[in-house]
């Protein structure tokens, strides 16, 4: 008799529906699994016969073939050994004929004691496979992270016992609900504020122009004069993360298994900041079993990176195409995969290898040939796609010493999500694009003239500091961006001269010479 049970794998971060088939037939008992599985699947013959063993189940003196279809997908992970025992079950008549197996998807890893444990990538599989299939068995640690897709009906399982018993219509299972307005509630209370800062206006204010256009930011200042804390306190001022967006940013954490228990969904957004020992591959992703990496972690998020010329060179080199096209391509011999990396990326470094280049309370002990060396490490072309570059000098004591508190995360996003919003309408009929980075030189042309004050002034920047067509663009978007906050339909000389202030380390500009400031 054969048995089949629907299951799922996960290729990139899109799932996939799997056939898991059980055929037992007459002959010398054994266990054999085919279509492409991995180790990790293989070794399920193990965890399956002795769960069933342990449960109560008796096995079946028959030699057990197991097929995984389509056999072109390879199949990784534990997620397999639930579907793999109720189908041998299902074959031997311990599961009737007529139960809701049929039209159930089924996912689990069992112990050696018939407990069913969580899984990675839960919900890219009931987003994917909702339209087919409305039932889902799955563990109860993945009850909330698959009950965040409002059509599917989540039924969580503890143990492999409890399963077959639901399925027989033994026990009574009520499906699994979540409230997904208290998910985004109780996780919209930020630990950080930008309150907690004392002085640097001109940073803040270069944040609060970089979170309202998606900018990227390179901030360049001496030890301890709050780049990391202000980095820390950007997620603080973005806008609150959509339904969607948080979809999105969930599937990548559940293929990582990076989803925490009780955590259905990625409702704040994501703060990655790597060491600078991380690889290109930890950065990108990729690997022998494909994995997202720190890019695709941070999408919808914030991606800081800390010492930013200590991070090797090739690796901020493979930062470049993510930066522009907001995905991430992965191509194996097997298989091509593609993860979503839409992050606002913000930088930090020192102004010298020492950190005290121009800090008037320190020496710097750097020589011309070690400063130049050490901006050599980060390339024009990934400085063309860092739209703002802006110095964050030394606190001085009376800022330290002042009691008021700054201005709060709340006001600054709200301020920001007005911007935002001006943005979303003027795009409205350009699908995709969602605010002012992500503009091309045709919507630059369409949304972004200049009178002829303001193509003066950039004109003449242009012939100073000698701008590429890249840096230029990003100059108008920067202005663009400052204008929208303004809720200014035209941009305005005060933009463009306040966009060409964040420019600060173009290669033209003869940086590594002249006195920091």
């Amino acid at each position: 008799m054969i048995a089949r049970v629907h299951a799922g794998a996960v290729v990139g971060i899109e799932g996939v529906g799997v056939e898991v088939e059980v055929d037992l037939s007459p002959g010398v008992p054994g266990f054999v699994i085919v279509g492409l599985p991995d180790s990790a699947v293989r070794e399920s013959r193990e965890r399956v016969m002795a769960a069933l063993k342990n449960a109560g189940f008796s096995l079946p003196l028959k030699k057990i073939t197991v097929n995984l279809a389509p056999a072109d997908i390879r199949k990784e992970g534990s997620a397999y050994d639930l579907p793999v025992a109720l189908g041998i079950l299902a074959a031997a008549g311990e599961i009737p004929e007529n139960s809701p197996l049929e039209h159930t998807v089924v996912l689990g890893e069992l112990s050696l004691e018939g407990k069913v444990r969580r899984v990675k990538g839960v919900l890219p599989i009931v987003l994917s496979l909702r339209h087919r299939f409305r039932r889902f068995l799955v563990p109860r640690e993945n009850a909330e992270e698959a009950a965040v897709i409002q059509e599917a009906e989540v039924y969580p399982v503890a143990t492999l016992e409890e399963a077959v018993g639901f399925l027989k219509g033994e026990a009574a299972i009520e499906p699994f609900r979540v409230d997904l307005q208290k998910f985004f509630e109780a996780r919209r209370h930020d630990t950080v504020d930008f309150s907690e800062i004392k002085g640097q206006a001109a940073a803040r204010r270069a944040l609060e122009v970089a979170a309202a256009g998606g900018h990227n930011v390179l901030m360049i200042g001496p030890p301890g004069s709050g780049k990391t804390m202000l980095a820390r306190r950007f997620p603080t001022i973005l806008p609150t993360m959509t339904l969607e967006e948080a979809l999105e940013t969930t599937r990548i954490y559940s293929v990582a298994g990076l989803l925490k228990p009780g955590e259905g969904i990625v409702a704040t957004r994501p703060f990655r900041s790597p060491h600078h020992t991380i690889s290109d591959v930890g950065l990108i992703g990729g690997g022998h079993v494909i994995r997202p990496g720190e890019v695709s972690l941070a999408h919808n998020g914030v991606l800081f990176l800390d010492e930013f010329p200590e991070f090797s060179r090739n690796v901020l080199e493979v930062l470049r195409q993510p930066l522009e096209d907001g995905v991430v391509h992965i191509t194996r011999a097997r298989m091509a995969v593609t993860f979503p990396a839409k992050f606002q990326l913000v930088a930090a470094m020192n102004p010298c290898p020492c950190g005290y280049r121009g800090d008037p309370r320190h020496t710097c002990t750097c020589t011309p040939g070690m400063i130049q060396r050490y901006f050599s490490r980060i390339s024009g072309p990934l400085l063309d796609r860092i739209d703002i570059q802006i110095e964050v000098p030394a606190v001085p004591f009376e800022d330290l010493a002042r009691k008021q508190p700054g201005e709060p995360s709340a006001a600054i996003r709200e301020r920001v999500e007005r911007a935002r919003e001006i943005q979303l309408q003027r795009f409205r009929n350009h699908p995709g694009l969602y605010f002012n980075a992500h503009m091309g030189p045709r919507e630059i042309r369409e949304f972004c003239p200049l009178d002829a004050e303001s193509e003066n002034l950039l004109r003449a920047a242009i012939d100073r500091f000698g701008y590429s067509a890249r840096t230029y663009h990003r100059v108008i978007k920067v202005a663009r961006t400052i204008a929208d906050l303004e809720a200014s339909p035209d941009i305005r000389p005060r933009h463009v001269a306040e966009a060409i202030q964040y420019r600060t380390l173009d290669r033209e500009t003869g940086f590594t010479t002249q006195p920091y400031a």
